[in-house]
């Protein structure tokens, strides 16, 4: 195993950590057995998520495993083009970096993906790959459900950065990206992935997700479930209503969504309202006018093929 580049020379913004899997979107609509040609891309929730903030001009750090082969180095020279600092990310001859095939959706249609990951470099992240100094070096850790999903080391993984940035003073957002087939069972993924909510200051749910999580019917039920617990703030994905906040001094408000007139691809859309978030709140920036921010950056994720292609930067973004 081999780190590919030293330590960020400066702090970075954000540190995230997970799987990057290889994706080839089909060029032509229809059952995947019968497609013959598709398009090369990388997929990934926290992946997603680090290309988003870079691209706004945050300095990103994401840490992971990728395969000694084709898929491996792909991704690496895709964070190399983003700028996204990938100083801890070990390539481990030992396993393959996953992939995955997706239809090319229409008419708004949530595409289908097959996933080969059983086993991937990435599924074997552990403790061991927490550096202390790297991890210290950022001001917030953004943290997924998918990560947590892969395996019980990744999870692990998880946890403990979740435990020593929340002691180290920084702040955590958290998408519980709920993947129940990668789960033994439902109630062990609502288990684990609250106590990681728990640890935040921002959770970031769609309403089905909160739902099955929470136990609870309304946005605002299940914001308390989780501002009880102590977390600052819950950002509920209400769909084509756009989104619906609380926070833990009381503010609360609904934000409408962003009109959009064709939806070509609606995976990744949650992974842009977080770059929207957390990207707006590192600024400085209202509750209101993160969620705003979110919503804006979501709709522009929907319009185009792909998992990262829509995620704008600064100068796309349009704000005064």
């Amino acid at each position: 195993m081999s780190n590919i580049t030293t330590s960020p020379a400066t702090p970075l913004d954000v540190v995230t950590l997970g799987e990057a899997m290889a994706m080839f979107v089909a060029t032509q609509t229809g059952d995947l057995v019968d497609v013959e040609t598709f398009t090369k891309r990388i997929a990934g929730a926290e992946l997603n998520v680090s290309i988003g903030l870079a691209r706004l001009g945050l300095k990103v750090g994401w840490v992971s495993r990728v395969g000694n082969d084709a898929f491996g180095r792909f991704t690496l020279q895709q964070l190399n083009k983003e700028g996204v600092d990938h100083s801890q990310v070990t390539t481990d001859a030992r396993y393959p970096t996953g992939f995955q095939l997706k239809s090319k959706a229409e008419n708004g249609t949530d595409p289908i993906v097959d996933y080969f990951r059983k086993g991937s470099a990435a599924s074997h992240l552990s403790v061991e790959d927490f550096n202390r100094d790297y991890f210290s070096s950022a001001r917030h850790l953004h943290l997924s459900g998918v990560a947590a999903a892969i395996s019980t080391s990744s999870l692990e993984l998880s946890r403990y950065a979740a435990q020593e940035m929340r002691a180290m003073g920084k702040t955590i957002s958290f998408d519980p990206n709920l993947r129940p087939t990668l789960w033994s069972s439902q109630q062990e993924m609502t288990t684990q992935l609250n106590q990681l909510a728990f640890m935040a200051d921002l959770v970031l749910p769609g309403l089905k997700e909160g739902q099955v999580l929470t136990g609870r019917t309304s946005p605002e039920a299940i914001a308390d479930f989780y501002l009880e617990q102590g977390v600052k703030a819950v950002v509920i994905k209400t769909g084509a209503d756009g989104a619906w906040f609380k926070a833990a001094n009381g503010d609360k408000a609904a934000i409408p969504a962003i009109k959009v007139e064709k939806v070509i691809d609606t995976v990744g859309a949650g992974d842009g309202f977080a770059v929207g978030v957390i990207s707006a709140l590192l600024e400085g920036k209202t509750l209101t006018q993160a969620v705003a921010r979110g919503n804006k950056i979501g709709s522009l994720a929907i319009q185009a093929i792909g998992d990262s292609e829509g995620l704008p930067t600064r100068a796309a973004l349009g704000e005064e």
